[in-house]
């Protein structure tokens, strides 16, 4: 620069572009340590597109298909014209249906500040209303369930896609190195979908759920062979020597990989027992998760959704909790609604308020997103006497936590509860909306596989900003 005190316009420019140039230099070695740090260890901490609101992430997933107009979403035109037929037209679904219109048989009532309706199912949930995001205007075209399931975890309505929970560990990595970024907690019935629920599709293994069991043993061969942890440890260790010799001869850096996942499943087998160990849980605690309740249902789900919270503590970044099997299908009554409703709500309700509150007490709730809902709803009207076919096109989810507005009802279904009708809600676009709060971009975060780049929203999505805190 010259003597003068004030630069020339060329000077200037110069040095601007010279600071840019630093910037983005920093950026690309940045991005190239992230990349190294990927090639040993693919679920290392990764760099957020923007800050984010929430950590981690369950979702409490109600296979089968929840009724709308039966839990959160009430119609007084059913109640109207319960026996009339429905004089709107109505797509094709998975069974024949009767055309007459079926009322709800639960009584609804209005809850906390935000007077959200709730269904007598839930006297629980019906306390948490109020951290609540409740969108009454989902929606998509699916209506059988494994492909209403698959749409539900991967935005795509078949088999080998990467579920949810496997982009969202590809896209931020985990935060320790003795549990899994990605966990699926099984009460003993697992999802129509299958494995592929959960798993990574074309992204690479290491982002799969790891499924927990109900079982004394909750991951598959993980339990130590050996007669101490010293003689299991000399093992590993002679182990890893071949594996990192193969590794320099070869080049291969996928060895890197192979190596790392051996030194999380041997720090696994300590901490996985000591996780699942809820005896140091206070009586009040495993009270409040009903793990005492004289329902077998409600206390298997009970210690599920307080070892999520374990869980969130430990900093795995997406747990997914499936339903317990009750004495009726899971959430598909096609008949007798009523009672396969009420068995599959006393399993999860107790379990789930105390989830809500405990996170809430221990100041995680803000870091954490709950997502609850199934694959689809209901019809309003009857399937046989008593029951309701699967509805895709208008149904109910809730949020809670994660910088999700609380207390607010998102949407509306038109006046029989059959079509999303008002602020309407795609599946990408919650998928979207999710990604964002976990600091994510979704149109940034892709892979690239058979000559194309892939993402969890696919070519859509738009970011619920009306949902989320400012």
């Amino acid at each position: 620069m010259s003597e003068r005190n004030t630069p020339t316009r060329r000077e200037a420019l110069q040095s601007a572009a010279s600071g840019l140039g630093a910037l983005a230099l920093t950026t690309l070695l940045a991005e190239q340590a992230q990349a190294d740090a990927r090639k040993t260890n693919p679920l290392a901490p990764r760099t957020l597109h923007h800050p984010a609101r929430a950590k981690s992430v369950i979702y409490l997933y109600m296979e089968g298909g929840p009724s709308q107009i039966d839990t959160f979403d009430p119609k007084p035109r059913l109640d109207r014209d319960h026996g009339k037929p429905l004089p709107i037209d109505t797509p094709r679904t998975v069974f024949n249906i009767g055309n007459k219109i079926m009322r709800s048989p639960f009584k609804f009532a209005q809850h906390g500040q935000s007077g959200a309706w709730v269904s007598e199912l839930f006297p629980h949930l019906a306390r948490c209303v109020d951290d609540m995001t409740i969108i009454r205007s989902m929606h998509h075209g699916i209506s059988n369930h494994s492909s209403a399931c698959y749409m539900s975890h991967s935005g795509y309505p078949m088999a080998g896609k990467p579920s949810m929970g496997a982009w969202v560990t590809y896209g931020l990595g985990s935060v320790g190195d003795d549990l899994p970024g990605f966990v699926v907690l099984d009460c003993g019935q697992g999802p129509s979908g299958g494995s592929p629920t959960w798993g990574s599709g074309f992204l690479p293994a290491a982002y799969q759920g790891t499924l927990f069991t109900k079982n004394a043993e909750p991951i598959d061969h993980l339990k130590r062979r050996e007669a101490t942890a010293d003689r299991q440890r000399r093992k590993f260790d002679a182990i890893q020597k071949l594996n990192g010799v193969a590794a320099r001869r070869s080049g291969d850096n996928r060895l890197d990989a192979l190596v790392a996942s051996y030194e999380r499943a041997f720090a696994m087998q300590a901490s996985v027992p000591e996780l699942t160990d809820l005896s140091g849980e206070s009586r009040a605690t495993r009270s409040l998760y009903g793990l005492d309740s004289p329902n077998a249902q409600t206390a298997l789900f009970g210690s599920r959704c307080l070892l999520a919270r374990r869980m969130v503590e430990r900093g795995v970044r997406f747990i997914e909790v499936f339903p317990p099997r009750v004495s009726a299908d899971r959430w598909d009554q096609h008949g007798n609604l009523e009672k396969g409703h009420r068995l599959n709500a006393a399993a999860v309700d107790q379990p789930i308020a105390a989830l809500l509150h405990d996170l809430k007490t221990r100041g995680l709730l803000d870091e954490t997103i709950v997502l609850w809902g199934g694959e689809f709803g209901r019809t309003p009207n009857q399937q046989g006497s008593n029951g309701r076919d699967h509805n895709p096109f208008g149904y109910t989810v809730w949020c809670a936590g994660g910088g999700f507005k609380p207390g607010i009802r998102h949407g509306t279904t038109d006046e029989f509860g059959y079509y999303a009708q008002n602020k309407k809600v795609h599946l990408h676009d919650l998928h979207a909306t999710m990604l964002h709060q976990l600091g994510v971009d979704h149109e940034r975060l892709t892979y690239r596989f058979s000559g194309r780049d892939f993402r969890l929203t696919d070519v859509h999505g738009h970011v619920l900003g009306e949902v989320l805190e400012g």
